[in-house]
């Protein structure tokens, strides 16, 4: 199944002398330069009803015509399955998820079957026509919240874009190993860990990154807070938090090895022992609608887990 794009336009006096991808991305503003150079290789893009190269010279008053088919996405042959999908919005531009714990967004060689992308592609198997299925960022399996899916070309291009320009809103909240005494910001490059191949690290090889916390409860020797993200590296909060050496609760990759509070309560000793996840929510995400151009956000409170042992080390603190 394809969908077809039939678009035309006239080269305007500004455009003179421009080439033909840097003319046609600024026509056809709803598709990368990237596709568009794509489909005049492929001669979907016509210049006066002939076939030029991407490099080719334009003059105003030429006039273009797209036709286009999008077809299956090469990176989504893989298998729709009917997966349960908490869906808090859903226009025909996109969808928002509230991922649970567990779930991994992207198949992969270990994980090819129950992953969003396997869920998403059931529910909208248009789906299939979009880079990842529409998914233009992602959490970490065991981090539960907010995630936005594109669910057309024009929309999946914008939202990229306002990722690479860093204005799209993701705010994070997480219970951390120690007492912050204030909030503030890592600053930190990040890039693969130099000996273990799967982890990441803070090197100065690496690509900027930054995060910003601030404390929300203290206890005895934990901190909740609030987090927000400039940049969207894998793993950053979590690196970042261990970075400053108070890293996430329950992070089996950079948490370190359990610590039990001298005098703590047995019921937060044993809530710490089973809390087996990073204690990481993505709580609050906002951008700029692709289709109205309006600021829209959304909130989705902790899930029980973490709901639970935040209400465990307060009663821990006032005991």
């Amino acid at each position: 199944m394809s969908e077809r794009i039939s678009l035309s336009a006239i080269v305007p006096d500004d455009l003179d002398g421009a080439r033909l991808d840097q003319a046609a991305a600024s026509l056809f503003a709803d598709y990368s330069r990237g596709r568009l150079q794509q489909w005049i290789k492929d001669g979907f893009l016509l210049v006066n009803t002939g076939h030029k190269r991407a490099k080719d010279r334009l003059s105003a008053g030429d006039r273009l015509e797209l036709r286009a088919e999008l077809a299956q996405s090469p990176d989504n042959d893989w298998q729709a399955e009917a997966l349960a999908l908490d869906i808090v919005y859903e226009d025909d531009a996109v969808m928002v998820l509230n991922k649970p714990a567990g779930t991994v967004v992207h198949p992969a060689a270990g994980n090819r079957g129950g992953t969003l992308m396997n869920g998403l592609l059931h529910y909208c198997p248009a789906l299939q026509h979009l880079p990842r299925a529409g998914i233009v960022h992602r959490l970490d399996k065991d981090t539960t919240g907010l995630m936005v899916v594109a669910k057309t070309l024009p929309a999946h291009h914008k939202l990229v874009r306002q990722l690479q320009k860093r204005t799209v809103t993701r705010q994070y909240e997480a219970v951390v190993q120690g007492v912050l005494t204030a909030g503030g910001m890592v600053n930190e490059p990040l890039g693969r860990h130099p000996v273990q191949r799967k982890k990441r690290a803070v090197v100065q090889s690496g690509k900027p990154s930054v995060t910003h916390y601030r404390v929300s409860k203290r206890f005895r020797a934990h901190t909740h807070v609030q987090l927000k993200l400039e940049t969207g590296r894998t793993h950053q909060i979590r690196v970042h938090m261990s970075h400053i050496r108070h890293p996430l609760i329950g992070d089996p990759v950079y948490g370190g090895r359990l610590h039990i509070p001298a005098g703590c309560s047995a019921e937060l000793a044993e809530a710490l022992r089973q809390f087996k996840r990073q204690a990481l929510h993505a709580a609050r995400l906002g951008f700029v609608h692709p289709e109205t151009g309006d600021e829209v956000s959304w909130e989705v409170p902790a899930p029980e887990d973490m709901q639970v042992l935040l209400a465990i080390l307060k009663r821990d603190a006032e005991g």
